[in-house]
């Protein structure tokens, strides 16, 4: 246990000593609720749970958007070995790259999607693009921004996940056309 000075330990104890009361009546509070949700469980012989007993009782929390799957990989794809090892760093500018795919959404239930080449040694986007479909041109995009951007990329090392665009034909013929 740390060591507190003397009057912060009695104001401490002050404190819990002053709040004993407002402790107990929300202890007493939250039994109420819990008591009700048991009887209307009791009643249903044990049909209701609670997300149904807080629905009928118009009770709502805060609702978290979905996540969506971001990696789907293609199991018939050759993947491609990690030559960085979990290792993201880099000591030199245009040696080692990362890409990835993020899912930007628009209105509703519709996304656009960004895909990026970053620079492991500055951590900022050698090339970009953005589209409304999933398909290789859209990472294969990003890297041709990256060329025009940084100039050559031969010789550089580009880690991706298994996602179907990165382990796609169409990609691997622009990277190793470069």
């Amino acid at each position: 246990m740390k060591n507190y000075p003397p009057e912060f330990k009695a104001d401490a104890v002050y404190y819990w000593r002053r709040t004993t009361a407002d402790r107990a009546a929300r202890r007493a509070a939250d039994t109420r609720p819990a008591a009700r949700i048991r009887a209307v469980r009791q009643e249903s012989d044990g049909t209701y749970g609670a997300p149904r007993i807080i629905r009928a009782s118009g009770i709502e929390g805060v609702r978290l958007r979905r996540r969506h799957r971001t990696t789907v990989s293609d199991p018939a794809a050759a993947k491609a070995p990690d030559l960085i090892g979990r290792d993201f760093s880099a000591e030199r500018p245009n040696t080692r790259y990362i890409g990835d795919i993020t899912y930007l959404p628009v209105e509703g239930e519709k996304f656009c999607y960004r895909a990026t080449v970053i620079d492991l040694a500055s951590r900022r986007p050698a090339g970009w693009a953005i589209a409304d479909h999933l398909r290789a041109d859209l990472v294969t995009d990003a890297l041709a921004t990256a060329i025009r951007t940084r100039g050559s990329l031969a010789g550089s090392i580009m880690h991706t996940d298994h996602g179907a665009q990165y382990t796609s034909r169409t990609f691997a013929q622009t990277c190793r056309s470069e």
